[in-house]
């Protein structure tokens, strides 16, 4: 599988074209994704996509080709690069909800890197197309424990999610996973690569985080879009695998 760029409406006439009620000009406007930054270590600026210029991306539909679509989630810890990789990935301009962290919430939330001064308050959304046949929605969840209502409510008709973890602190991916396995939500797992992460075996990554054998884990760059997408493969691979055995 491999995922495509390309991000178009059919028209009747097996031609594409943009969507007729977006403002005149718009049909000239890329819809390029700029990275959006839910971490400090893979963005040290600090700065998030200014949601003004939303109103500026045409809506488009998806190819003609696709034949399905998924519903998927991606959990974790607060910084692991949630909001990243959806950027990262997204064929459409993403939906971020990240709000500058207060006092107010330091009293409740860990604040992970000095550099880090947003985070997400109620969810990320982006959409890919893999093969040109199967359109995932993604939908990035909140990482604070506060949140857990609204994380339960995201959970609902999810096919399947990926637990993205941060070997610099493992223990702050239990809760995550822990609830994908209370949910009974089919998951693999993506270790995000910092650049000052220590490497680790897979045997020993495996056992830190208590995975059954047919979890799959890998490693990815949030930042890096090909990285990210075989992450997001490596989880379809997996449902597709699951459903199989289950039919």
């Amino acid at each position: 599988m491999r995922a495509s760029s390309e991000i178009s409406m059919a028209g009747t006439d097996g031609t594409t074209q943009t969507d007729p009620t977006a403002r005149q000009g718009d049909a000239d406007r890329t819809t390029r994704t700029d990275h959006t930054n839910e971490t400090g270590d893979t963005d040290e600026t600090g700065d998030t996509d200014d949601m003004d210029d939303m109103d500026d991306t045409p809506v488009m539909y998806v190819q003609s080709s696709v034949a399905g679509a998924a519903k998927i989630l991606v959990v974790g810890p607060m910084g692991v690069g949630k909001t990243t990789l959806i950027g990262t990935v997204s064929e459409i301009k993403p939906l971020s909800t990240e709000a500058t962290m207060s006092q107010a919430g330091a009293r409740l939330d860990t604040k992970v890197r000095p550099s880090k001064t947003t985070t997400t308050v109620a969810l990320d959304f982006g959409r890919i197309t893999l093969g040109g046949e199967l359109v995932l929605y993604l939908f990035g969840t909140p990482g604070q424990q506060r949140f857990l209502p609204a994380w339960k409510d995201l959970a609902r008709g999810a096919l399947g999610a990926l637990a993205l973890v941060d070997t610099r602190d493992l223990e702050a991916s239990f809760d995550a996973i822990g609830h994908l396995e209370d949910l009974d939500v089919p998951f693999s797992v993506a270790v995000n690569a910092f650049p000052d992460s220590k490497p680790h075996s897979e045997d020993d990554l495996r056992s830190a985080l208590d995975l059954l054998p047919h979890t799959p884990l890998v490693i990815c760059d949030a930042r890096e879009h090909q990285s990210s997408v075989k992450a997001l493969i490596s989880l379809v691979s997996h449902l597709i695998e699951t459903l199989t055995e289950a039919s």
